[in-house]
């Protein structure tokens, strides 16, 4: 395909995000119960999704659900259009859960609001280990991987689950996180190393190569 016609296809996809941003923007302000239900249908798997990794206890995840669309409905003025909507709802759920957490159990989450300060900085996540990543999930192996991604400090499985199960781009985490780029850039990297050690001693990654 020419790159022209590719770079107008990019165009037309980023003018219809836009337009579609602006719609819900518009529709959450005037709280429209209609709209709201078509972006609970939409989204919901993968709010819960994300609810249940950061969390590890299917209970919370569902009462933070709740609580993360109460919120919406609440704060709909809030949103702007300059953003996804996933992108908002799921730093609301992320605020939610570390509120949960001071309240309930102050010390698993402590991590959460780490800036990584003392942490050297990347530029770029490691090809190799992203690619790993990747080919597990294309070969069916995301229940295992799972698996795998619980073993790692939640400070870098959050990252990992937005990059790759939310497939949010490196800017879009920032956001959710309210954490700078570099900070994305420099978890993202020490998770993949992670993941890459575990992936390295398990029986199943034998099974998709």
């Amino acid at each position: 395909m020419p790159a022209a016609t590719l770079e107008f296809a990019a165009v037309a996809r980023a003018e219809d995000w836009m337009q579609e941003c602006e719609q819900i923007a518009r529709a959450l302000k005037r709280r429209d119960p209609g709209v709201l239900d078509q972006l609970i249908e939409q989204y919901q798997h993968r709010l819960y999704r994300y609810l249940l990794y950061l969390t590890r206890d299917q209970q919370m995840a569902q009462d933070l659900f709740q609580d993360t669309w109460v919120r919406v409905l609440e704060r709909g003025s809030q949103y702007s259009a300059r953003w996804k909507f996933e992108t908002w709802l799921l730093s609301i759920a992320r605020n939610l859960v570390i509120d949960h957490a001071r309240r309930k159990h102050p010390a698993n989450f402590s991590e959460l609001e780490n800036e990584d300060e003392e942490t050297p900085r990347f530029e770029v996540a490691d090809e190799r280990a992203a690619q790993a990543f990747e080919n597990i999930q294309h070969r069916q192996q995301d229940e295992k991987l799972g698996v795998l991604l619980q073993g790692l400090p939640l400070l870098y499985r959050e990252v990992l689950t937005l990059r790759f199960h939310e497939d949010m781009q490196l800017e879009e985490i920032a956001h959710v996180l309210n954490a700078p780029l570099s900070t994305v850039k420099s978890r993202l990297r020490r998770g993949l190393d992670m993941l890459q050690k575990k992936l390295a001693g398990s029986p199943f990654l034998r099974e998709v190569r």
